[in-house]
């Protein structure tokens, strides 16, 4: 019985000198091996690979490493990676991530698609109907910012905002359906009112003459899960907070729109910078 625990031991110590030897060695692997190894990875193995040893985490930090760029350009579409559209996520990285958290092809109204660069829904020119579109991922925890640009006219209602999954994506007529349930928080660019629950919030921002939106300007919408608020910027200024008191429920970028033709893009840019 001696000699039995005595041999498992032995194979055990050898055993962990031979992981010991691999770990050192795959700590070494230059960064040209390293590049043809994570190129045949998912996005979830990169992820995990990060975690291995400080030499891969440091190799996968690089947000412009040829790896990160490989897996750009096989999954977005030429035309977003060379437009201005993703100007504010300029690492390679970051426009996978910006994709991976764009609008959602099976989350929208029957009268929306989402165009082949996969940032920007277009809605179909119907009478009599308002349509929404949600993001491909909510957010329950942590702090979040995306922008969102309306390549379009606005027409009577054009809201942006949050929704739950419980809330409506179309209905009939023109009226501000982000916003007209519990489900649902908004602002309407076209008067500059708050909208939950089918009920106006008041006016925002908060401004005495308050410039309407522009065509084509970019609006950042922040999310703090941690402090249940809503806020937006516009042209680098933060206009207050919008909501408060949230929901601890998945709260998932939202549209929706009335005119036909319209287009609305979102770009997720990650956790806000503050100052």
């Amino acid at each position: 019985m001696k000699k039995y625990f005595l041999g498992c031991s032995r194979k055990a110590v050898k055993l962990r000198r031979t992981r010991a030897r691999l770990r050192a060695m795959f700590h070494l692997l230059p960064d040209n091996v390293l590049e043809v190894i994570f190129s045949y990875l998912d996005l979830r193995e990169l992820r995990d690979c990060s975690l291995v040893c400080k030499n891969w985490y440091r190799y996968l930090n690089d947000e412009n490493n040829d790896v990160w760029r490989m897996h750009c350009v096989r999954r977005l579409a030429e035309e977003a990676i060379k437009s201005d559209l993703l100007s504010s996520v300029p690492s390679y990285k970051a426009k996978l991530r910006a994709f991976s958290h764009a609008w959602n092809p099976n989350d929208c109204s029957r009268n929306v698609y989402i165009k082949p660069n996969g940032f920007t829904l277009h809605r179909n020119p119907v009478a009599q109907s308002t349509d929404a579109t949600r993001g491909k991922i909510g957010f329950r925890q942590g702090r979040h910012a995306w922008e969102v640009i309306w390549e379009g006219p606005l027409g009577t209602v054009a809201v942006i905002g949050i929704s739950t999954k419980a809330a409506a994506l179309q209905c009939h007529g023109y009226v501000a359906l982000l916003g007209s349930d519990e489900q649902s928080w908004g602002w309407n660019l076209v008067d500059n009112h708050l909208l939950h629950n089918g009920d106006a919030q008041g006016n925002y921002p908060l401004l005495n003459n308050a410039p309407k939106y522009q065509v084509g300007e970019r609006i950042r919408v922040i999310l703090d899960c941690d402090d249940n608020t809503l806020s937006f910027e516009k042209n680098f200024e933060f206009l207050g907070v919008a909501f408060r008191g949230l929901p601890d429920k998945k709260l998932y970028p939202t549209v929706s729109a009335v005119y036909g033709n319209t287009e609305v893009s979102m770009v997720y840019l990650g956790p806000p910078l503050d100052g």
